[in-house]
């Protein structure tokens, strides 16, 4: 359907693909990976007739169509999120459009000399849209919304007052309904609850076009692709499988290779030494020659790339008491919303809580109660007193100073540190060499969430609150922090849809539902098998 033909792309002064071929055939799922930065939304582009490579040729089949979803949401303003979504459905949105300036003119008694006219192409129009099901649009374009976790006040209000996140929803909604041919997905799963991703998980399971899609979260790339298509140092390499088996596949070929390297360079340095020992010997010159020539002439090998890989180590927290947080017969209500009526909960030494919960369930809220960043209508909300908080939250992000850089908004906050203990963290959290020197106001999110991350774990805490960490992290850098945090030796209370993060993380899920609380001993995993479903908005 899409061919890449020794495709050459240069972006300024990076190499973004040099000779680089690769195909999306229909029916295939395929995950594209490669580290920040690179190409892989030059690629998406590319196969969009955005951008055209320097060298070689994209190639798409006749009269295909091709859905592209990408994090730049264009202005929707004015229009409900049902016809925002109708709208990018293609020829049957613009056929629904001219039927309502149809009936527009027909009521139009100024234009009753055109009536027979207007009647005539109503009919004509009328006739093609029943053909291509247009009638049924509203109600798919509903579905679609309410999978995406829209209610129906939502779907019927204006996109314009939606935060980014749910306009993002909007866009992805118009390239669900369409169902093109091929469906190109630049982090369909961010800004998505558990609920709306694993919704989306079973939309693209049964999706019968070509798809290509980058994700952040493996367990739904895992779920979902059955190709993997990686980017490295400007070329293109396909591997069949999903998401584990390449990463298995990778490892054991980078294990191979680097075997090999090691047994030629050790191969090289016996030849070497031999050749530096006898060189000046005229009774060994034919063999030092000789050896010389057969040195010429090997094909090196390279050592395996290396991924830059970050790794954190907690320093050891000072050891909390038994009793680290507790609620006694909390309330709590946004205008006439009551969130939260007499709950009691505790959380007690290395315990890791995961909070569950659909939308609006008051998990952000138990978190901030608990954090100290909302206070209860009525009842306590208690911190031990040897508790030593790190409270991670979405709009710390926007606390950083702009016009500081990253090096400095780290001195800011430990000005006793000293400058190598600082450079070291920064390293850790994927800020090397001159990305210290970034303004916060260029960074990327998930840039800004590893340095607010760097900066609440440098001081050790023992108590964790972690409001959606995950969020904009590349999976490098999650894993980084499922490995940190598993050696983390404190409480933790946590909400996120990232199922890798979950399942690696609790040992006690809190579930938040409208008919009170329920705990459940054990982690995620253990919920899972218990209740029958991944999340609590959904039954199987």
């Amino acid at each position: 359907m899409i061919r890449l033909e020794n495709i050459s792309k240069q972006n300024g002064q990076q190499l973004v693909f040099i000779e680089a071929s690769a195909t999306l055939l229909k029916g295939e799922k395929v995950g594209l990976v490669g580290p920040n930065g690179a190409g892989k939304t030059t690629l998406f582009r590319m196969m969009t007739g955005e951008e055209q490579p320097d060298e070689g040729q994209v190639s798409v089949e006749r009269g295909i169509t091709i859905g592209y979803f990408s994090q730049d949401v264009g202005d929707m303003a004015g229009l409900s999120a049902v016809a925002a979504v109708m709208d990018g459905a293609g020829p049957v949105s613009e056929l629904a459009a001219e039927l309502a300036e149809l009936e527009a003119a027909m009521s139009d008694p100024e234009r009753a000399d055109e009536m027979d006219a207007i009647i005539e192409r109503y009919g004509e129009v009328q006739g093609r849209f029943e053909e291509l099901d247009g009638y049924a649009l509203d109600g798919r374009a509903r579905e679609v919304l309410d999978g995406l976790g829209f209610s129906q006040e939502m779907m019927d209000g204006d996109v314009g007052k939606l935060s980014g996140g749910w306009k993002m929803r909007v866009a992805l909604g118009r390239i669900l309904l369409m169902r093109p041919d091929a469906m190109l997905l630049d982090e369909p799963s961010n800004h998505l609850d558990l609920e709306s991703l694993i919704w989306l998980e079973e939309f693209l399971k049964g999706y019968e076009g070509a798809l290509l899609m980058t994700s952040h979260d493996r367990e739904f790339m895992n779920r979902i692709v059955n190709k993997i298509v990686e980017i490295d140092g400007g070329a293109l390499t396909s591997h069949s499988g999903d998401y584990e088996f390449y990463q298995q596949q990778r490892a054991q070929s980078e294990k191979q290779m680097q075997a090999q390297f090691e047994r030629q360079q050790a191969m090289l340095a016996k030849e070497i030494a031999f050749i530096e020992r006898f060189k000046a010997r005229a009774s060994h010159a034919a063999q030092v020659q000789s050896r010389v020539k057969k040195l010429e002439k090997i094909d090196r090998v390279e050592p395996p790339k290396r991924r830059q890989t970050v790794n954190f180590e907690f320093q050891p927290a000072p050891r909390s008491g038994e009793d680290v947080a507790t609620l006694k017969g909390v309330h709590k209500s946004y205008g006439s919303r009551t969130i939260y009526e007499g709950l009691d909960f505790q959380v007690r030494r290395r315990e890791r809580w995961a909070v569950m919960g659909i939308n609006g369930a008051g998990k952000s809220t138990l978190l901030k109660l608990i954090a100290g960043a909302a206070e209860p209508d009525d009842g306590t909300v208690a911190r031990g007193p040897s508790v030593k908080m790190g409270y991670f939250a979405q709009h710390a992000m926007e606390l950083l100073d702009g016009d500081r850089t990253v090096f400095q908004s780290l001195e800011d906050d430990f000005p006793q540190a000293g400058q190598a203990p600082l450079r070291a963290l920064a390293g850790c959290f994927g800020f090397s060499g001159d990305e210290i020197e970034k303004k916060c106001r260029v960074l990327s999110g998930g840039e800004k969430a590893r340095l607010v991350m760097a900066k609440m774990l440098f001081d050790p805490p023992n108590f964790l609150v972690l409001d959606e960490p995950t969020n904009h992290l590349d999976i490098a850098t999650k894993e980084m922090l499922v490995t940190a945090l598993s050696e983390f030796q404190g409480a933790m209370l946590f909400v996120s849809h990232d199922r890798h993060f979950l399942a690696a993380l609790s040992n006690r899920v809190l579930e938040l539902t409208p008919d009170g609380i329920h705990t459940y001993g054990g982690g995620y995993t253990e919920y899972v098998a218990r209740t029958g479903h991944e999340a609590p908005g959904l039954r199987s």
